[in-house]
C-alpha cells in the first residue's frame, strides 16, 4: 500500500481505477518533501495524503483518457537534494504538477528550478512571505514565481499571532528568543519579535543554534542570568524537544513557544514538555467539517505513517492540481505547451477542501488565514485556541 521513498513513478491506482479510460497513457504528479531524515513525520504525512487524493482520482476516472502517478521524491531537507529531485521531475515531459515542498529553505532552490518550465507547484507547508512576495514583501511586495502557490498561511502572520497569545494571554513579559540559522526559523522568529516588541514585552536574547546541535548547555548558559519567563524557538521538532528537556534540567523550566515546525507528537517523545505551545497552521483537521472522510479513507488505505499535521494541507495541495487537470484536460490532450494553462486554472482555484476553503491571492497566496495555537499535553499538542491575526490588537 505503500509508496517508497525513491524516485521510479508509483501508480497510485486502487481497486475501480482500472474500468477508466486510460489510453492516452499517465501524467506524473510530483512530490517533493523530506522522507527520511528528522522531518520525515511531516514529510511523510505529506506523501501519503498526496497519494490518497491521486488514488481517489484514478478510481473516479477525475481525467478523462489519464491514468495519475504519483511519483515522491525524498528532499531529506537539504536545499541542494531538493534541487536535484526538482530538476528529475522538470525532465519529465509528462509532469502536471508538483507538491511541496515543506521546508523553506528546500523552497528557495526549488521554485526557480520548476519556474523555468512553468510547471505548477502547490506547498502545504512553506511559510516563508519572502518565496511569494520578495525579498521587500512587507514594505514592496513583488511577485517571485508566478506557477508557485501555497495552502499555508505565512509567518507574517503566525508569528505574531503566537506573540499575541504567549504574551496577553498566557502572560509572559521576558522572552529568550533561540533560532536555527535556517529560512524558516529566522523568519519566524523575527516576525515574533517584532510584534512581540510592540506587545510591550521585553526580548531579553536574540541566540542561534545549529539544527543538528545535540548540546544546548552553552546557549542555555547564556540565557540563564537574563530570567525569562519563555523561551520563543524558531525552528522545527528535532532541535525544540531536546532544547525544552535541557532547559529544565539545567533548572529553567520555563515554557517553550515556536510555530508549526514543532507542532508534532516528535516533539513530545524528544523531550518536550507539558504546557508548551506551539503555533499551527489552519484549524485542527479533526475540527473541520469535512475531515472526517479524508480520517476514515486514509485509515483504510492502510498507510503505517500519521497523515501528520500537513496531511490535509497535502490532500488539498493535490486536489488544487488534479482539478486543474481536469479543467486543462477536458476531452483534449495534456502537453507541456499547457502548463501556463495549468498556471491560470490554478490561480482560479476556489473550492472548500478538508483544511479549509481554498482560493490564492494575486502572490500565490492562500486566502485562508486561520492559525491555531496548541499546548503539548499528554504525549501530544492539543488544540487551544483557533483565530486570525489582528494587528489591532497590537495597539
Amino acid at each position: 500500500m505503500l509508496l517508497p521513498a525513491c524516485s521510479t513513478n508509483q501508480s497510485s491506482e486502487s481497486a475501480g481505477g482500472s474500468s477508466c479510460d486510460t489510453s492516452k497513457g499517465s501524467l506524473v504528479i510530483g512530490v517533493i518533501a523530506p522522507l527520511s531524515g528528522g522531518l520525515s513525520a511531516y514529510g511523510l504525512g505529506i506523501r501519503n495524503s498526496a497519494d490518497l487524493a491521486v488514488r481517489q482520482a484514478n478510481q473516479t476516472c477525475a481525467v478523462p483518457g489519464y491514468r495519475l502517478v504519483l511519483q515522491p521524491e525524498d528532499d531529506q531537507a537539504t536545499p541542494q537534494v531538493a534541487a536535484q529531485a526538482a530538476t528529475e521531475l522538470a525532465s519529465d515531459p509528462n509532469i502536471a504538477g508538483v507538491i511541496g515542498t515543506y521546508n523553506s529553505s528546500t523552497a528557495q532552490s526549488v521554485a526557480p528550478i520548476l519556474a523555468q518550465q512553468n510547471i505548477v507547484e502547490v506547498s502545504p507547508g512553506n511559510t516563508d512571505p519572502v518565496l511569494s512576495m520578495g525579498p521587500d514583501a512587507t514594505t514592496a511586495p513583488k511577485r517571485q514565481f508566478p506557477m508557485y502557490f501555497r495552502v499555508a498561511t505565512t509567518d507574517l502572520l503566525q508569528g505574531p499571532y503566537g506573540a499575541q497569545y504567549l504574551i496577553q494571554k498566557a502572560g509572559k513579559k521576558r522572552i529568550a528568543v533561540i533560532d536555527d540559522g535556517k529560512t524558516y526559523g529566522v523568519g519566524i522568529a523575527n516576525s515574533f519579535v517584532q510584534e512581540a516588541q510592540q506587545l510591550g514585552a521585553d526580548v531579553v536574547t536574540r541566540e542561534r543554534v545549529g539544527e543538528h546541535d545535540t548540546d544546548f548547555s552553552s546557549v542555555i548558559a547564556k540565557i540563564r542570568p537574563m530570567n525569562p519567563d519563555a523561551v520563543y524557538y524558531g525552528g522545527e521538532y528535532p532541535v525544540a524537544g531536546p532544547l525544552s528537556k535541557q532547559l529544565a534540567d539545567a533548572g529553567l523550566p520555563v515554557t517553550v513557544m515556536g510555530g508549526d515546525g514543532i507542532a508534532d507528537k516528535q516533539y513530545v517523545a524528544l523531550g518536550g514538555r507539558q504546557g508548551d505551545l506551539a503555533t499551527g497552521i489552519g484549524a485542527p483537521v479533526e475540527s473541520l467539517p469535512d475531515s472526517k472522510k479524508f480520517i476514515d479513507d486514509y485509515t483504510a488505505a492502510g498507510y503505517s505513517e500519521s497523515y501528520s499535521p500537513y496531511g490535509a494541507l497535502s490532500f488539498d495541495s493535490a486536489n488544487v492540481i488534479i482539478d486543474a487537470l481536469k479543467k486543462v484536460v477536458g476531452s483534449g490532450d495534456f502537453s507541456s505547451s499547457r502548463r501556463q494553462d495549468m498556471v491560470n486554472a490554478v490561480q482560479q482555484t476556489n473550492v472548500d477542501g478538508i483544511s479549509g476553503h481554498v482560493s490564492f491571492d494575486q502572490f500565490g497566496d492562500t486566502t485562508n488565514k486561520i492559525l491555531t495555537v496548541y499546548t503539548v499535553k499528554g504525549d501530544a499538542f492539543v488544540p487551544v485556541e483557533t483565530g486570525t491575526f489582528d494587528p489591532q490588537a497590537s495597539h
